[in-house]
């Protein structure tokens, strides 16, 4: 197992949503359902909090656990790790440098971003301190570059799915906060299928209930 306390922060999963029967995304992933047929309802619990629509520069919203559980997931990092279906749905090579990503011109990272993708891409500069660099040489190089970026603090492993899954086969991943949204899918891409949690370390687990979702937080409690 990969030693990840080598080179500073923690490496962690934090407030990714999922379905009462385990999906992360929605069937039949496209340009037009990004987080596939009916994905987006995992999220449910978030909109209308006041952290969320800070991210979209508004003044307005709920507070509560949801709210503090998402303004907490921000703390401590100096890095992100993503794949490439997490910044935007262009496909293939980049044809050109028109897409920037889904959050407009100042994204809600403000930290460096290293995209996860098989086709190069010069790195792409946003207002409040959001650098998209891209990498295409697989999640150990990328995991490198962004301890560097971080500079000892944390570094948040983001979505989509099969990203995540990557990161905790290969041992990476320290801790995860994950959210349970009540909604069934019925199918789509499984988050946990097929891992051994308890076989990578993961035997300390904290429930929180929130106002529209419950939060679990799973680490690796050292014997």
């Amino acid at each position: 197992m990969t030693d990840n306390k080598t080179g500073g922060g923690k490496i962690k999963v934090t407030c990714f949503s999922i379905s009462l029967d385990g999906y992360g995304a929605g069937p039949s992933q496209n340009k037009e359902n990004p987080l596939g047929v009916r994905g987006m309802e995992v999220h449910n619990w978030m909109f209308s909090t006041k952290a969320f629509r800070k991210m979209s520069l508004k003044n307005d919203g709920t507070e509560g656990i949801d709210n503090d559980l998402i303004e907490k997931s921000f703390e401590n990092v100096g890095a992100w790790i993503m794949g490439r279906n997490m910044f935007g749905p262009v496909r293939g090579n980049w044809t050109d440098d028109e897409w920037k990503g889904w959050w407009g011109e100042e994204p809600p990272y403000h930290v460096p971003v290293f995209v996860l993708t098989h086709h190069e891409r010069k790195m792409v500069e946003m207002k409040g301190n959001t650098v998209f660099h891209f990498v295409t040489d697989g999640i150990g190089p990328a995991i490198a570059r962004a301890r560097e970026a971080a500079a000892g603090k944390d570094i948040r492993i983001g979505g989509g799915v099969s990203t995540i899954r990557q990161f905790l086969q290969a041992g990476y991943i320290d801790e995860i906060h994950y959210v349970v949204s009540p909604v069934f899918l019925g199918s789509g891409e499984s988050l946990f299928s097929g891992i051994d949690l308890y076989k990578l370390g993961f035997n300390k687990i904290q429930r929180i209930i929130g106002e529209g979702a419950t939060h679990f937080f799973l680490s690796k409690e050292q014997k």
